[in-house]
């Protein structure tokens, strides 16, 4: 047999490899010709090319593959002159993760790997590509390794797939938590850097409302190249940077990156990406884009349709983000706009609460005052002012209801629980219905414990649903009884209130706490009602933490059954308080009976001490002037015309009006409406507080607002009492009466104070000067026998002298200050030359300090030197008290715009900003003066006064820990600087 029959025998059924290799001329081949080749290779060769799977064979030294045609796909563009070539040299880019492993199968150890990912030098670029694939060694005739069986498969499309769906799946993840359009762009920098390997970089663009441009969101992985972020693109299609317009129906591939934007860079590879891809954003529904996305192509891999089919699932989901946070944001605007609703109804339930109460106030108490007058003898008239009494509260209750209601729904009641006796209460409230319900010929049975039991109750919320449940309950009970039952019950107290009225229907029963919810055709006593009563009790319950159910027999009566729970574990903290921290409403209970009545054709007269008055004037004591401010022009004449018979009157029509006026006089109180125009009535009390001379004057609010909040939000404000619209004329003298009285004893008692202050201070200053005296003697004595340490003793005790004397001095001057006694005694001075005077003395008695001061050219200013000394003495002092640490004390004096300002700078403890406003008050002291550091709160207020006096001001900067700055100015004496220069 010869060798060319040889040949083609083994290289037979090799297909298109085979023909390649009977072709080629192998002589000059390390393998030599095929005539040569011993036969362990030629039997590989001939498995190999037989075999459909793909697999090479590399042989002898120089590693000479020879592969089939199922291998051939995985040499790319290097076949055919990879067929014949040094394994080594032909895949020199995939050595760095496969050598070793080639190594090992030349030494006879056999290897595989799984998704190996390599980087072939196959298509003319550096290409990702992953395989799988082994390495054997092959036996030759001598029995050592005479080459490699190398079967592999390439599963770069698996793992590329499975990469790229991850990284939607995380994108998509990513992008759920978006809640605006800066999010998605925020979310997505953020995230890229783990998907870089299949997007170099990514662009987000929004387009703008009208359309012609689109504005960049976000850039991630663009930090080496920042000529790829445009911050602006036209969409007229002039831009040719990104042309984005071109992109607005279908994805589009820009492969000339380089010329467009020259030398950048981006991760993971050195190389740059030469490609992008623009794909537009929809929001579901909409046919124009919303935006566009730019996402950089790999260097290492070439565009391809899988390639495009991953950035349109990526555009999908960018456009799914995009369409959830519309969505999200239509919600949220649809919630604000819910929530501006129920703003505008929360301010339309207020502004009728204020546009009702004030004609009810002026006609209740209208009306309240004809009852007592001589015309109600006539039967005619009486009935028709009681009528009309009796619809005026029935009115009241329903605007009350409507209230109530409505901050319940909105969550602005504040609720204050507090321990209370249920058992009292309740049947306190109840018996309150007997009368009432025995003169309807029908019975009231009050059935509760014998012992007192302890419940958290809001109590006026408690008085709202026991006397709505009553009144429900007597409006459908014509004949037989109502029962009032309270009885503990494991946890929880309960309450059952029972009739034998008319019962409900059982299709009804599951409506009955809806709000607006009506029986119709019901039969009752009335058949009039807002139907919000038990949706009101219903929601007061829920705010005690507990519940109420309603069981019926229509035509047999029916039941309501409220359960409470015990102890206050179940409550917010901060709307628990101590016992007695609230009392049941007035006149609450009064509108329910007056309604009650009213069912009866009769007229309810509640027994009262009310025409009593508690409380009047003190004796010989001239009429107080009272100032009314209100807006309404009936209220303020009703008020007047109230007021008037015992005290002087002064109207204002607003906030503004009232300060103006308050320039003129000084009333002993105030009495204000809260809702004015330009200057509401906290408004008026804020001006009022912040005035020296005018903030001790008591001010009561009328306001229509109801409800406990309110009334704490007013007294918080710093009111001194409050009434709710309406109120009974009796109630309103009452208060103004008491408010004024107790004013007029705090005023007498200050004044008896500031008499004693002064009286004290003078009987002080005369042994004191003794003292003083004493205290000098022994010190030249003590010098003249030689004993430092009397001589130290001495010193101290003069120093403390001295410092007594000046707070005597000080406690003078707040007299005379309180009498208008104090005066100045005005006179040229140089204030540089006083600086330093006192500079000196403070300095003498401050060893542990250093006083900083450069007197300089002579200024003159015109004053009080003493007072001003005064001033400056007790800057100095403040200041180095409050350094103890920080022995650096600075003064100095400049002048600015006519004015001498003189600085007084330490390094101590400093002052809050909020006490800046506050350190120049009488006898005010800060947080830090209360640590460790004595004082009487009057060393400023004296220094404040005096400067004031002087046509100056004096102010504070300072810094918590860091030290402060106080500062006073004084007018320049120009002429007499002048003329002394």
């Amino acid at each position: 047999m010869d060798n060319s029959i040889s040949s083609e025998q083994f290289l037979s059924g090799g297909g298109e490899m085979g023909a390649l290799i009977r072709s080629m001329d192998w002589s000059d081949n390390p393998l030599g010709p095929v005539e040569t080749w011993p036969q362990s290779l030629r039997t590989s060769v001939s498995l190999c090319l037989s075999s459909t799977f793909p697999i090479l064979i590399a042989w002898g030294p120089e590693t000479i593959q020879i592969y089939n045609d199922a291998y051939r796909p995985i040499c790319g563009s290097m076949h055919p002159q990879s067929m014949g070539m040094n394994f080594r040299v032909c895949w020199e880019s995939a050595l760095e993760v496969v050598g070793d492993k080639f190594t090992r199968g030349q030494q006879g150890e056999g290897t595989y790997i799984t998704d190996q990912q390599m980087f072939l030098f196959r298509y003319g670029y550096l290409e990702e590509a992953f395989m799988t694939f082994s390495f054997a060694p092959i036996r030759d005739e001598s029995g050592e390794v005479g080459g490699i069986f190398h079967p592999i498969t390439e599963t770069t499309d698996k793992m590329l797939n499975a990469r790229r769906t991850q990284v939607l799946r995380e994108m998509a993840a990513v992008l759920a938590k978006a809640k605006s359009i800066e999010d998605i762009g925020s979310l997505v920098a953020e995230k890229q850097p783990d998907f870089v390997a299949d997007l170099p970089f990514l662009l987000f663009y929004s387009v703008a409302a009208d359309g012609g441009t689109a504005s960049l969101v976000s850039a991630a992985g663009t930090a080496l190249a920042p000529a790829l972020t445009i911050p602006e693109i036209l969409l007229d299609g002039s831009d040719q940077s990104w042309p984005l317009a071109a992109a607005s129906s279908s994805a589009l591939v820009l492969d000339d990156l380089a010329s467009r934007f020259g030398d950048f860079s981006c991760q993971p590879y050195p190389e740059t990406p030469h490609t992008a891809v623009i794909l537009p954003v929809f929001i579901s529904g909409k046919a124009t884009p919303f935006g566009y996305i730019v996402a950089g192509v790999s260097s290492r891999r070439a565009i391809d349709e899988d390639y495009l089919g991953f950035y349109s699932l990526l555009a999908n989901t960018f456009s799914s983000a995009v369409s959830n946070v519309y969505a999200y944001e239509q919600e949220q605007k649809r919630a604000e706009a819910l929530a501006a609703i129920d703003r505008s109804k929360t301010a339309f339930f207020s502004n009728v609460s204020h546009e009702f109460r004030t004609p009810l106030t002026l006609m209740l108490g209208q009306l309240e005052d004809l009852q007592h007058k001589a015309i109600m003898s006539d039967p005619e008239i009486s009935e028709i002012v009681l009528s009309s009494h009796r619809n005026s509260m029935r009115l009241l209750k329903l605007v009350n209801n409507l209230l109530d209601f409505s901050r319940v729904e909105a969550g602005r009641v504040k609720a204050a629980f507090q321990p209370v006796d249920i058992v009292e209460v309740t049947a306190d409230l109840a018996s309150s219905f007997r009368s009432i319900i025995e003169k309807a010929g029908m019975e009231l049975v009050v059935e509760t414990p014998q012992a007192e039991l302890e419940v958290f109750l809001d109590i006026q919320m408690w008085e709202k649903i026991v006397l709505n449940l009553l009144s429900n309950a007597f409006k459908y009970t014509l004949k037989g009884k109502i029962t009032v039952e309270l009885l503990p019950e494991e946890q929880y107290v309960v309450l059952k209130v029972s009739d034998t009225g008319v019962g409900i229907p059982e299709s009804e029963l599951p409506h009955m706490f809806e709000r607006f919810h009506r029986v119709e055709n019901a039969i009752g006593r009335t058949h009039e009602g807002s139907g919000i009563g038990l949706s009101l009790v219903s929601e007061l319950v829920g705010l005690h933490g507990g519940n109420i159910a309603v069981e019926s027999v229509f035509g047999e009566g029916s039941v309501f059954i409220i359960h409470i729970p015990l102890g206050n574990a179940h409550l917010p903290e901060a709307q628990v308080h101590q016992k007695d921290y609230q009392a049941l409403m007035s006149g609450l209970r009064e509108s329910f009976l007056q309604e009650a009545s009213g069912l009866l054709g009769e007229a309810y007269s509640l027994q009262s001490n009310e025409d009593e008055p508690d409380g009047q004037l003190q004796e010989n004591e001239p009429g107080a002037k009272v100032l009314i401010v209100d807006d309404n022009a009936d209220m303020r004449a009703y008020l007047k015309r109230l007021l008037e018979g015992e005290f002087t009157v002064y109207t204002a029509v607003n906030g503004a009006d009232a300060l103006q006026q308050l320039n003129g006089f000084t009333p002993e109180l105030i009495l204000s409406d809260i809702m004015m125009p330009v200057l509401d009535g906290k408004g008026l009390l804020k001006k009022i507080r912040e005035r020296e001379e005018k903030h001790w004057i008591p001010l009561i609010f009328l306001s229509a607002r109801a409800g406990e909040e309110a009334r704490i939000d007013g007294l918080e404000a710093g009111a001194d009492d409050y009434l709710v619209k309406p109120f009974s004329a009796q109630e309103l003298l009452s208060k103004v009466r008491a408010q004024i009285n107790i004013n007029r004893v705090r005023l007498h008692n200050e004044r008896r104070m500031r008499d004693f202050v002064a009286v004290a201070t003078h009987e002080l200053k005369t042994p004191l000067t003794a003292l003083s005296g004493y205290v000098q003697l022994i010190a030249k004595k003590s010098a003249t026998i030689n004993q430092p340490l009397i001589t130290n003793a001495a010193e101290r005790a003069g120093y403390q002298v001295t410092k007594m004397a000046r707070l005597v001095d000080d406690f003078l001057d707040v007299s005379k200050l309180d009498e208008g006694m104090l005066h100045l005694n005005r006179e040229h001075f140089d204030i540089h030359k006083l600086v330093s005077e006192i500079v000196n003395d403070v300095q003498s008695t401050s060893p542990s300090h250093t006083l900083h001061f450069t007197a300089g050219d002579l200024l003159k200013v015109e004053g009080d030197r003493e007072k001003i000394g005064q001033v400056i003495t007790n800057l100095l002092i403040n200041a180095v008290k409050y350094a103890p640490e920080a022995p650096k004390v600075e003064i100095a004096i400049t002048v600015n715009q006519g004015q001498v300002v003189i600085h007084v700078r330490d390094y101590g403890v400093g002052i809050k900003k909020e006490d800046q406003a506050h350190v120049f008050k009488r006898f005010y002291r800060t947080e830090s003066a209360n640590k460790g550091f004595r004082g009487f709160g009057v060393g400023l207020y004296l220094c404040s006064e005096i400067i004031n006096r002087h046509g100056g001001s004096i102010g504070v900067e300072s810094e918590p820990m860091k030290g402060s700055t106080f500062y006073f100015t004084l007018p320049v004496n120009v002429s007499a600087t002048v003329e002394a220069v």
